[in-house]
């Protein structure tokens, strides 16, 4: 920019600065040196577990090694079990004595030392559960972490036995459809465990537990045609043929005056006589 100054000669002036913008003038803060906040990350909650919410907490209050995302695995080996009671009881038991292993040698190890310490301190576990532990029976660990919780923190909660515990999965195999249940070689192997077979070899014991498999599958199959007779395309026995075309005066009659149990047993004894001799 020029201008007339004296003597008439032209002088330049230094240009204005242009004002700054307000987005110039708001500068980002300096970052903040120093050791980062830690911030409390809880574990994930173990997929497809019924355990309670209530049981969750405790588990991830006792700060254990690693947070069971397996329930059936991470428990079977017994090393999480041990060192939940060493949380309780730091001076009579040693994590260092456990081993974190999967073979079912290491699991064997761990457990004969837990159920020792149990029986030094006067505390019951069920055997059939630490058995179903073992051998990554479904739903077992879940009960016995119950039953550790109970144990340890007195504060009873409400059971996840739902059912009869046979350490089966009959009561899962009655919720399926019918076309997808297991055969009766499926149940077997679905069942029986090759950790179970190495560590009882009795061939007279697990030819009962095959049995008893067996058994409970026929079960199942002749509840299903009891229920699904159309399916099964179940056809009417000549009694039930004959009880459903009575006449209908002979059907109120029988309606009406309904025969006790003691009155047709000697009926049936005669007819079952009478089979027998002809």
């Amino acid at each position: 920019m020029t201008a007339a100054g004296p003597g008439g000669r032209l002088l330049t002036l230094p240009a204005a600065a242009p004002p700054k913008s307000a987005s110039r003038s708001l500068q980002p803060a300096a970052p903040i040196r120093g050791k980062p906040k830690k911030c409390v990350v809880y574990p994930h909650p173990p997929k497809s577990s019924r355990l309670s919410p209530s049981v969750l907490r405790w588990l991830q209050g006792l700060d254990l090694t690693f947070f069971p995302r397996n329930v059936n695995r991470d428990f079977s080996n017994g090393f999480l079990i041990a060192e939940i009671f060493t949380v309780y009881y730091p001076r009579d038991l040693k994590l260092t004595s456990f081993q974190n292993g999967t073979s079912l040698k290491v699991k064997l190890a761990n457990w004969a030392q837990l159920e020792k310490f149990l029986a030094r301190k006067r505390l019951k576990l069920p055997k059939e559960l630490i058995h179903g532990t073992i051998h990554c029976k479904v739903g077992v660990p879940e009960i016995l972490v119950q039953e550790i919780y109970t144990l340890l923190t007195h504060r009873e909660i409400k059971s996840i036995r739902d059912d009869l515990v046979n350490f089966t999965d009959y009561s899962y195999q009655m919720r399926l459809p019918l076309v997808p249940r297991s055969t009766a070689s499926r149940v077997i192997k679905d069942n029986i465990r090759l950790s179970e077979i190495k560590s009882n070899p009795n061939i007279l014991t697990n030819e009962l537990k095959a049995e008893f498999l067996c058994l409970l599958q026929m079960m199942q199959r002749k509840l299903s045609r009891k229920l699904n007779p159309k399916w099964f395309e179940v056809k009417p026995t000549v009694g039930e043929f004959t009880l459903d075309h009575l006449p209908t005066h002979i059907s109120e009659r029988k309606r009406n005056s309904p025969i006790s149990r003691k009155e047709a047993a000697p009926v049936l004894l005669a007819c079952d006589f009478q089979d027998e001799h002809y």
